[in-house]
Order: C-alpha cells, then structure tokens, then sequence
C-alpha cells in the first residue's frame, strides 16, 4: 500500500530549521543546488535521514519528494534509518583487506555482536564496512564520523570501540577533535565548528601522503623522508649529483 504522507516537525524544531535552511539555500544560485547540504541538516536533527527530513528539504527547495528520495538513497553518507552515536567504518577495499582491515571488521562484528551497517544495543556505534577511506597509505585505516583512525589493528580497534561506548576521550590519529554524529552532520550542511580549538586542530595529509609532494619538490629520497627543506630538481636528462636522487 502507498505510504500516508510524511508527518512535519513540530512547529517549534520546523521554525529553527527554516531559519537554518534559508542560510543555507542563500549560498547557491539555484535553490536546489542546496539539497545535499540540506539533507546533512535534516541528519542532524533525527540521526538519519527520515521521510520528515525529506518532505522538509522537497518543501523549502520547491522539488518533490520523489525527487529528494532519489538523492537520499544514492548517496551512502545519509543514513536512511536510526543509527549510532558514532559511525565506525572499517575500510575494506583491497589495500586495507590485505594489510589486516578484513579482520578487523569481522573481529569488530563478533566483539559489538552486530552485522554490516548494524547499531549497538546501546545506540552508541554503527558499525559498516566502506570500499575505500581514501587513506591507502595509513592502511588498515577505520573511520569514526568521518575522522582518520590510521594503521588500526584488531586489538587496537577494538579498544577504540570499547572507549566510544563507555565514554572515554577518543582523539582521531590526525584531524579535527571526534564528535558526535549529529554533530558531524551539522558541520558537513556548512555550519561552523563552535568547539574551541577545533579548527586550528583540523589537518590534513600525514607524513606519509605528502612524501611523494617532496619528492616532486626536488628532494632527494632521504630528504623527503626527514622532511627537510627542498632544494631545486636537475633539468630532466641531467645526472643527479648526490646518491639517492
């Protein structure tokens, strides 16, 4: 049977909402060009994208609701059911498979007793396996609402679900302070980052990504690797005048 259409928010969350959506519908030149952002704010209300979320996004953007569901249900980062505090994804693509990330998750779905894309008892981890975190060079890499935990093991991944669900400080191998999911997805629709330090604690590549960048530079192997100043390359077909280069 066809579903009821979808209830709205209460007046009082539909009112902080709009005054948030019209923000963010301001910063494009066409107002649909603002959904993907606008589901991150809906996710962020309700921990998943729900069919409240995606009427309220069909409402302010002029498009239907068909329309908005397409977009919901391509694209992974918007879950489509209630899920965890955290969102630990265990990289499982070929490098991370082969350097331990199999094992890792099927050790991490026996410790948590939850299958792919399953929530915890408690509500405070999701876990699902990912095709590629885009970190191959920290490999076996997990990711925690989109933050880096690099060169993870069984035994060190499991004690990092352990500390989210009990509530210990957990700090991402390189990259922003951790937060919640919700408060993940705020961020990700465009919204500032008010926990102090947060930014300035933001980073990006670790060493090992940026030793190609050196050696591009015109470091010699060595150099880039103690990650000293670079120094100019020889024209190409010139002989290379210190070992290694």
């Amino acid at each position: 049977m066809p579903q009821l259409p979808a209830p709205d928010y209460p007046a009082e969350v539909r009112a902080r909402l709009e005054t948030d959506a019209k923000e963010i519908i301001a910063r494009y030149p066409g107002e649909r060009s603002a959904l993907l952002p606008m589901l991150h704010l809906v996710q962020a209300e309700e921990g998943h994208v729900t069919r409240t979320g995606m009427r309220f996004c069909a409402d302010m953007l002029g498009l239907t609701t068909a329309e908005v569901t397409a977009v919901a249900t391509f694209y992974t980062m918007y879950r489509r059911k209630p899920s965890g505090d955290y969102q630990v994804g265990v990289c499982t693509n070929t490098l991370c498979a082969v350097m331990g990330g199999d094992a890792i998750f099927e050790t991490l779905k026996e410790h948590l007793d939850v299958g792919n894309d399953e929530t915890t008892e408690d509500g405070k981890v999701t876990l699902e396996h990912i095709e590629c975190n885009a970190a191959c060079d920290f490999a076996p890499v997990v990711m925690v609402n989109w933050e880096f935990f690099d060169n993870q093991t069984p035994e060190s991944a499991t004690a990092l679900v352990d500390d989210l669900r009990a509530g210990r400080p957990v700090s991402p191998t390189r990259g922003a302070p951790l937060c919640t999911f919700k408060e993940t997805a705020r961020i990700l629709a465009g919204f500032p980052d008010e926990r102090p330090g947060a930014v300035e604690a933001s980073g990006g590549a670790g060493p090992a990504s940026l030793v190609g960048l050196r050696l591009a530079k015109g470091e010699t192997p060595r150099q880039a690797r103690q990650q000293h100043q670079p120094r100019v390359v020889h024209p190409r077909g010139e002989a290379a005048s210190e070992e290694g280069e």
